[in-house]
């Protein structure tokens, strides 16, 4: 199974974190959602690095399993939110597709942000 990065995985890694290296190095398939390039995408043109990001990602992208999001992530979603909306928690929107992903694929995420283990059946990965 693969794992599926969140932005702040991804971050850790274009910085070569290697705490989340030692996490993660028995993997072998990494994932990432749409959503996260998007949120990657629009940090690194903020960024005074943004070429060598730019280039690191370019160079690391084929690596990656892409995961679109589809007919099936909705459904997730759907049902995320509304076992959420009792208990009155919320997390961000974009956490919230990145979660149905993890649902719809039977993958763990791998993220700084505890807000994911909210989410029934999501395994987390944090580091």
């Amino acid at each position: 199974m693969a794992l599926i990065l969140d932005t702040n995985a991804l971050s850790s890694l274009a910085d070569g974190d290697l705490v989340l290296h030692r996490a993660i190095q028995h993997e072998q398939d990494m994932a990432l959602p749409a959503v996260v390039l998007g949120e990657y995408l629009f940090g690194i043109r903020q960024s005074r690095f943004r070429v060598s990001y730019e280039t690191w990602l370019r160079s690391r992208l084929a690596l990656f399993i892409m995961l679109p999001v589809g007919t099936e992530t909705a459904a997730h979603y759907a049902d995320i939110r509304l076992e959420l909306k009792p208990a009155g928690r919320k997390i961000p929107t974009n956490d919230l597709w990145i979660a149905a992903l993890s649902r719809e694929y039977g993958c763990a995420v791998v993220s700084r942000d505890r807000h994911f283990a909210v989410v029934r059946g999501l395994r987390l990965i944090s580091w």
